[in-house]
């Protein structure tokens, strides 16, 4: 089922020359959020390899990363942590900085979010450089939880974003 869901999700997303800067090709995943059945079949896809891996979190990246890790964790019976931008949640919080192609950002979690013995997969639409990532897999295993692996939408396998992620397993749906 994966590789035609895969083609299906490829045929549907929408490339942007120039976006948000010349040179760039942004890949749109709306087309994909769009199609209710795709969207249902592309989040399956992307929890199928962790399904009976005894997942017990999903982490869903502020923003995307929220609208496929939260079906997912609901897929897989496993409850959502949501990492945000700065300054976004209520209650206390940890941070992990990571660098941009011009400066940094970081993303935090409640304190409390996960804790040893959880098992945790992080979600996220799309696999580039992999700062991102890495720096969710560092903010998760901070906390003391298990990180079973990442799994991504798309990825864009020239910017080798995958070697950033040492350590877990990684599922990409599509790569470009």
């Amino acid at each position: 089922m994966s590789n035609d869901v895969a083609e299906r999700v490829l045929r549907t997303l929408r490339a942007i020359p120039d976006h948000p800067k010349p040179g760039i090709i942004f890949q749109d995943i709306t087309p994909v959020l769009h199609n209710g059945r795709l969207f249902a079949d592309a989040v399956d896809a992307m929890a199928a390899p962790f399904r009976d891996a005894g997942v017990t979190h999903v982490v869903g990246i502020e923003a995307r990363g929220f609208i496929l890790g939260a079906p997912l964790a609901t897929r897989i019976g496993a409850g959502f942590i949501p990492l945000r931008k700065p300054g976004k949640l209520p209650w206390d919080s940890v941070s992990e900085k990571y660098a941009l192609e011009y400066g940094e950002d970081s993303l935090e979690a409640h304190r409390d979010a996960c804790k040893p013995g959880d098992r945790v997969l992080i979600a996220d639409d799309v696999l580039a450089t992999g700062g991102t990532a890495e720096a969710a897999g560092k903010l998760v295993r901070g906390l003391g939880a298990d990180l079973l692996g990442w799994t991504f939408l798309l990825e864009i396998g020239v910017l080798e974003g995958r070697r950033r992620l040492a350590g877990a397993r990684h599922h990409s749906l599509v790569s470009l």
